[in-house]
C-alpha cells in the first residue's frame, strides 16, 4: 500500500484553520494550509493496480521531502520537466508521456487505484519518462520545486466544485498560478482543461491576472485550440455526444 499522509484530510477543513502556509521562498503557498489541491477520493485499489505498485512502484514513485527535488538524477537524464497535478487513473498522462519521450514528466496524484493505474500502464507500455509523487501537489510545488525549473504544468479536468459556496476551493486560484509562473522556465507553458464553462471563464481571469503569463490564444474567450498532445478521453467523447463542452487554456511564461 502507499504510505499516507497523515496531515491530509478526506475533506477540506472549515474556515478557522485557514492560515496561509509559506513556500520555501517564503511566498504564501497556493491555498491556505488546510485546504488541499485534491479531495481524497474512496476507490478499492484492484488486485492488478496494487501489484503494479508493489512490483513498480520502487522504480517511479518518489517519496515526498521538502527539498529541491533533482531532475537529472531522478530521471537519469537532463530532458524537458513537465509537471501534471492530479491525474486520474493516468490514460491522459500515459498517452502524452509516449508522444513526448523526449521530456520528463512528475505527476502528483494521491488517488491510490489511481496511481496504481499509471503504474500498470507504464509497465505494458515500457514507458520510462514519468514518476509519480503521491502527495499534496501545492506542497511539492512550494517545497520540492525550484524557480524556473519546469517547462511545462498540465491541469485537466481539476474539480469544478461547481457549488458557488464551493468555488474557493478550486485549484486554479491566483496563489498557486502565480507560484507556478515562479517555476515555470521564461517560454515555459501553464495548460489546463475542463468540462465546466463558468471555471473555463474563471481559469483564463486568473491567468490573465498574473504580469508574467501570456495567453496563447487570440480567440473570443480567450481559449485555445485543443493542443494535439491532449488526448480525447472516454469521459470527453460523451460528455461531447451529450452536447458538453471542453475548453483549453494555454498560457505561456514571458519571456
Amino acid at each position: 500500500m502507499l504510505p499516507q499522509d497523515p496531515s491530509s484530510d478526506p475533506t477540506p477543513a472549515d474556515d478557522a484553520d485557514n492560515a496561509p502556509a509559506k513556500a520555501a521562498d517564503g511566498s504564501d503557498v497556493a491555498h491556505p494550509r488546510r485546504i488541499r489541491s485534491f479531495v481524497r477520493r474512496a476507490g478499492r485499489t484492484s488486485t492488478g493496480q496494487q501489484r503494479a505498485i508493489d512490483d513498480l512502484g520502487p522504480r517511479f514513485i518518489l517519496p515526498y521531502a521538502p527539498q529541491p527535488l533533482d531532475w537529472e538524477a531522478t530521471f537519469g537524464r537532463a530532458a524537458p520537466a513537465i509537471l501534471e497535478i492530479g491525474f486520474g487513473m493516468g490514460e491522459t498522462t500515459a498517452h502524452i508521456a509516449q508522444l513526448r519521450p523526449q521530456d520528463n514528466f512528475l505527476g502528483c496524484e494521491v488517488h491510490e487505484p489511481g496511481v496504481g493505474a499509471l503504474l500498470k500502464l507504464l509497465g505494458e507500455r515500457e514507458i520510462g519518462n514519468v514518476r509519480i509523487m503521491p502527495h499534496d501537489a501545492v506542497e511539492v510545488i512550494a517545497h520540492m520545486l525550484t524557480e524556473s525549473c519546469l517547462d511545462g504544468v498540465h491541469i485537466f479536468f481539476p474539480d469544478p466544485w461547481h457549488k458557488k459556496r464551493h468555488n474557493k476551493r478550486r485549484l486554479v486560484q491566483p496563489p498557486l498560478v502565480k507560484l507556478l509562473a515562479n517555476r515555470l522556465k521564461p517560454g515555459g507553458y501553464l495548460h489546463c482543461a475542463t468540462d465546466w464553462e463558468e471555471y473555463a471563464h474563471q481559469m483564463v481571469e486568473v491567468l490573465s491576472g498574473e504580469p508574467t503569463l501570456t495567453n496563447t490564444s487570440d480567440a473570443a474567450g480567450g481559449f485555445a485550440p485543443r493542443p494535439d498532445y491532449r488526448p480525447v478521453t472516454k469521459f470527453e467523447r460523451r460528455g461531447v455526444r451529450l452536447g458538453h463542452g471542453v475548453w483549453d487554456v494555454v498560457f505561456r511564461k514571458r519571456a
